[in-house]
């Protein structure tokens, strides 16, 4: 197969072999595999507040490599800062590092490692200078997100830090193309 064939996404065959390309994979939204669950007024708003934040640069591209029944990975990249809500998922995932840092309660971590979270384990980390690059795999396909930041004043701080990254997200580059 040549290197110019372009594949948006996984193709498969009777023998089982399919491949998949990140720069043409779709994000995990168009993909529709992560729904939010335990909606409330309060983080309804919240939502709506980091919206409007984010008037240049959301801040993370979060890209569906590969999905199928009982399996996924998805591939993210969390800008320099990137305010993660405290949230939950019901189901577990992997998470491997592949490029910057970023901080995990007292833990800084790197490229080349990873951690593990169980389905509904709460859970956020922040990223580094550089920002972050991580693989996550997952044993479904379908998954939700919980978000468990309920007041209107944490999401106020959320959109507050999303603000102030407007003017320095947009000339950031993942961790991997820095020399």
């Amino acid at each position: 197969m040549s290197d110019s064939t372009t594949i948006s996404k996984p193709t498969s065959n009777a023998g089982g072999f399919e491949i998949f390309k990140t720069a043409t994979a779709p994000t995990l939204d168009e993909e529709g595999h992560m729904t939010p669950a335990g909606m409330t007024p309060e983080i309804e708003k919240g939502i709506a507040l980091t919206v409007e934040a984010t008037t240049k640069d959301g801040g993370n591209i979060v890209k569906c490599l590969f999905s199928r029944p009982g399996f996924s990975l998805t591939y993210a990249w969390f800008k320099s800062g990137f305010p993660l809500p405290l949230h939950t998922h019901n189901a577990d995932c992997l998470y491997y590092i592949t490029a910057g840092t970023l901080q995990l309660g007292n833990e800084t971590l790197g490229a080349g490692d990873g951690f593990f979270v169980g389905a509904d384990k709460a859970y956020r980390y922040t990223p580094g200078p550089e920002g972050v690059e991580v693989l996550e795999f997952r044993h479904e396909e379908d998954f939700d997100i919980k978000f468990l930041a309920k007041s209107v004043g944490i999401w106020e701080k959320i959109a507050g830090v999303l603000a102030d990254k407007q003017d320095v997200w947009p000339d950031e580059v993942p961790p991997s193309t820095r020399n």
